[in-house]
């Protein structure tokens, strides 16, 4: 009689009750996001005359100064905050995992030189960065969209600045922890069998060093992006990321944190995207340690 084999990653993530959840939940938003305003035949800059109407069955999360209808603000706000996180943190995933590989294998004086290149961009601020190119890029990349396409696209330039500087101003954690894995399997007997087989360079880092970071990466990824999610709405709730009449979680919270005063407050204009962001940046969380043990075959009881 064979002996039962281990449950592979797949499964033991099965098991996990909180990461089945996460997965609903973070199935759920996106489904909303992108289905909801067909579904509920809801648009964000539709206006009706019910000025901060209070929740309710025609107006989920109620309405706001302009009667706009907050639901399909936070649904609109969900595409452009999840397309940021997810957008940023793969470029950050693909530029770290790239530069950590490198340095590791190299190892020695270019290991030395490139590692101390990420410590002088740690202590360099990222948001004052991330801001001085959205100052400094954004009129020049609008008068260039309205040059070629005539003014369509004219809005989104600064999504693609914040996507790409937040992408490459969030891969330095990636590559230290990579560079780490790479130091520690680079030592190991299938490397050294790969070179004296006479395999070259790229064929050891691709074909052998990669497949073995692969779970470390996707669970980083999962971390990654809340990251992304909340750097994006704090430049936003700040008015330095996405503008009107645009909106993110950031944008809609600042939104909402004006009209909060000890008089009268519209709590749902801030509750909403605010309960919204929660759950989804605690979900991705969720998920990225349940990767972890998942991926980890030590780390399940």
């Amino acid at each position: 009689m064979k002996p039962a084999q281990p449950p592979g990653a797949w499964q033991r993530l099965l098991q996990n009750r909180i990461a089945l959840w996460s997965m609903a939940v973070l199935a759920g938003i996106v489904f909303l996001a992108v289905l909801g305003p067909i579904l509920f035949r809801t648009k964000p800059l539709d206006t009706s005359p019910d000025q901060y109407a209070k929740p309710s069955l025609t107006h989920f999360f109620g309405t706001d100064v302009n009667g706009h209808d907050v639901f399909a603000r936070v649904l609109e706000g969900a595409r452009i905050s999840l397309v940021v996180g997810f957008c940023g943190a793969m470029i950050s995933l693909f530029v770290g995992t790239a530069y950590g590989m490198v340095a590791g294998y190299a190892g020695g004086r270019a290991d030395s030189i490139m590692m101390r290149a990420v410590e002088i961009l740690y202590a360099i601020p990222r948001l004052i960065i991330i801001i001085l190119a959205v100052f400094i890029f954004d009129h020049y990349l609008k008068d260039a969209v309205k040059t070629i396409h005539k003014g369509a696209f004219v809005g989104y330039t600064t999504i693609f600045i914040l996507i790409l500087s937040l992408g490459l101003m969030e891969w330095l954690t990636m590559a230290r922890i990579v560079r780490g894995q790479v130091l520690a399997l680079k030592s190991q007997q299938f490397v050294s069998a790969a070179r004296a087989l006479g395999q070259s360079h790229v064929q050891i880092i691709l074909r052998h060093l990669l497949p073995n970071l692969v779970g470390i990466v996707i669970v980083y990824l999962t971390l990654t992006i809340p990251s992304v999610i909340l750097d994006e709405s704090f430049l936003s709730f700040l008015g330095l990321g996405i503008q009107p009449p645009q909106a993110s979680w950031g944008s809609l919270l600042s939104d909402g944190a004006m009209v909060i005063n000890p008089i009268k407050s519209y709590w749902w204009l801030l509750f909403f995207p605010a309960a919204t962001m929660s759950v989804t940046l605690l979900a991705l969380n969720f998920l990225g340690d349940a990767l972890r043990d998942a991926l980890d075959p030590r780390a399940r009881k």
